[in-house]
């Protein structure tokens, strides 16, 4: 067998090893059942997620006393927002804080000021309120402008 074999061989080997070798923190496999969009949606109204969120076009009741809901969800977006991201928005808020806002509005020192319904929200609550979300996601073409220069 010759030398290019052999290191190619190796290589195979190796890369076949590391492949086999998941990182325990993978989310590789994890998946829910599929939720209930209207129930997320009285989910959604049971935990007065309206209170600082609002769904585009859709209408939903306000919060006596509140303050204006200020972080708007679904609508048109360039890219999907997956399940898996929006589980972890829901469960871990402050893993990453909504962009386009004040930030003192969405976090303080870097934490979010969206409450953790952790141990109060149930695993179906959250599958359909994940189901909820996903269904008010449009994905659409980026829009550019491109410039046009002069030759």
């Amino acid at each position: 067998m010759n030398t290019f074999a052999k290191i190619s061989l190796l290589i195979c080997f190796c890369l076949t090893i590391v492949g086999c070798n998941r990182d325990p923190t993978s989310a590789a496999g994890f998946r829910l059942p599929d939720g209930d969009a209207d129930a997320g949606r009285e989910a959604f109204l049971y935990m007065q997620c309206n209170q600082c969120h609002t769904i585009k076009g859709l209408e939903l009741p306000v919060i006596p006393l509140a303050d204006p809901p200020y972080v708007e969800l679904g609508g048109n977006v360039t890219y999907v927002k997956t399940y898996g991201e929006l589980v972890t928005s829901i469960i871990n808020p402050s893993h990453k804080l909504a962009t386009g806002y004040a930030a003192d509005r969405v976090s303080v020192d870097g934490e979010s000021n969206m409450y953790v319904y952790n141990r109060f929200m149930t695993v179906q609550e959250l599958i359909d309120l994940v189901a909820f979300l996903q269904s008010h996601y449009d994905v659409v073409p980026p829009q550019f402008d491109y410039r046009i220069y002069p030759r």
